[in-house]
């Protein structure tokens, strides 16, 4: 597994790992039930999996708010279980990418209950400004203790790391450094762009008719709260880190940027990330006209030799095959061909491959904090049919959805969503050439990639490849 730029045209498989195979029987899935399942992924053509986060966590947000970053999780499993899975992995081709959370720790983390570290690691303000967190609450509360408020911009039990501290840009250094030792072949790094704030904390402006609706939802426009010009010269650091391994570390950068012309200046000159996140084309309508212009807008804004990377489904997000697809299978085949033949690298979301739709959790059932329902895309993976499907032995973190739709059920038939994933991508392996555009009817995209030309039909949900 030594080609330095294997991501160019990779397909790479996140698991959210507590909801993905459970091993022991209490409900929460964990790293040696992946280990159990790296079979499945290497019949499916994966070539790399990304994990959410596995670091030891206070669970506020599973995994999103560490409390050490050189730890694994104890729900998850041990060191041990994680040294057999990058083995494992890499035995079977597969490479192993993490989840790093740079923009706040845990509330419980050392850094935070420590005196040496707790004002000078994390942002502090006497008076708080006007920022708004993710949760569309403000973004600053009081510390009886310190007299002051601490930032976070997600969670209360998230507190803001403050990156104009040399000392927290050297942890992570090593942070970065011990986990490519372990064989780590790259990180996803959650809210790249957010890390840097305003040296003097100014207040946002308020968002006008016409912003961004990411903007128009939080009611300011985050010109101080994100995307600050000096994130790059940390983005510079990390790859520097990544740079010094052989084969090079992956860089892949979870980047929430409106705008395309912005989005590219997280690739750098060759020196940043190697895979900025563009969630525009997830957001866009599921309309020939409307995904073809999303993408060739970010084909066009590209450098030479920078890489895009197409996603549909997140962790965050309701499941393409909902969300676009309306659990039709017809519809889901036509996304997955999409995905799967644009040029450069594709992300899959576990349950992608069979058509997995988002699960309606009881609210008496709901683990998230967050004001949108992330619980839905989160439930297990229904490996077989029944009330388990597969997924454990006990009772399950959040409930199976339809087991209908099920792993081992789509394996044994050919004509199956699954089976036309792994076709997919075993034919994405072989896709030589950049993207041409081709001439098309209406609700048609067609485009060339060498001497496959792909048609895909939104009105009728049909794809023909020829070639």
């Amino acid at each position: 597994m030594g080609d330095p730029e294997w991501w160019q045209n990779a397909v790479i498989y996140q698991l959210y790992v507590r909801s993905f195979a459970d091993s022991d029987g209490d409900g929460v899935g964990d790293i040696s039930g992946i280990v159990s399942r790296l079979d499945y992924l290497s019949w499916l053509g994966v070539d790399a999996i990304w994990c959410t986060p596995v670091t030891a966590s206070s669970n506020h947000d599973h995994g999103y708010d560490v409390t050490h970053y050189r730890a694994i999780e104890p729900s998850l499993g041990t060191m041990e279980d994680f040294d057999r899975l990058i083995a494992e992995a890499e035995s079977r081709g597969i490479r192993v990418l993490l989840d790093l959370v740079p923009n706040h720790t845990s509330i419980d983390h050392p850094w935070f209950t420590s005196p040496r570290t707790r004002r000078s690691y994390y942002v502090w303000a006497d008076r708080p400004n006007n920022w708004v967190s993710s949760l569309h609450i403000p973004a600053w509360s009081y510390d009886e203790a310190e007299g002051s408020y601490y930032l976070h911009s997600y969670l209360p039990q998230q507190p803001d790391l403050n990156w104009w501290n040399d000392d927290v840009r050297a942890e992570f250094d090593d942070i970065l450094a011990f986990w490519f030792d372990k064989g780590v072949a790259g990180f996803r790094i959650d809210a790249c762009y957010v890390i840097l704030k305003d040296r003097q904390l100014r207040d946002n402006p308020v968002a006008r008719k016409g912003d961004h609706m990411w903007d128009l939802n939080r009611g300011q426009r985050p010109v101080h709260s994100a995307h600050q010009p000096e994130v790059h010269d940390v983005l510079r650091r990390w790859r520097a880190v990544a740079d010094r391994y052989d084969p090079p570390r992956l860089l892949m950068g979870a980047t929430w940027v409106p705008e395309p012309v912005d989005l590219v200046a997280y690739y750098g000159k060759g020196d940043e990330l190697q895979l900025p996140q563009y969630f525009q084309f997830l957001f866009s309508d599921f309309d020939a006209d409307a995904l073809r212009s999303c993408a060739e807008t970010w084909l066009e804004t590209l450098g030479p030799g920078d890489t895009p990377v197409w996603l549909a489904s997140n962790h965050d997000l309701s499941r393409f095959p909902t969300r676009w697809c309306d659990g039709d299978d017809r519809k889901t085949r036509l996304a997955l061909a999409m995905l799967l033949t644009l040029p450069g690298a594709c992300v899959l979301f576990q349950g992608d491959e069979i058509g997995m739709e988002d699960t309606v959790v009881p609210v008496a059932r709901l683990r998230d904090s967050a004001p949108w329902p992330r619980d839905a895309s989160r439930t297990p993976m229904p490996w077989q049919r029944g009330h388990l499907g597969g997924f454990t032995t006990g009772e399950p973190w959040l409930p199976l959805g339809d087991t209908e739709r099920n792993v081992a059920d789509q394996m044994a038939d050919p004509d199956s969503v699954l089976n036309e994933t792994r076709r997919l991508i075993a034919l994405k392996k072989r896709l030589t050439g950049p993207y041409r555009p081709l001439p098309a009817e209406d609700d048609h995209w067609r485009y060339r990639r060498g001497a496959v030309a792909v048609d895909l039909d939104f009105a009728g949900s049909a794809v023909c490849i020829d070639g």
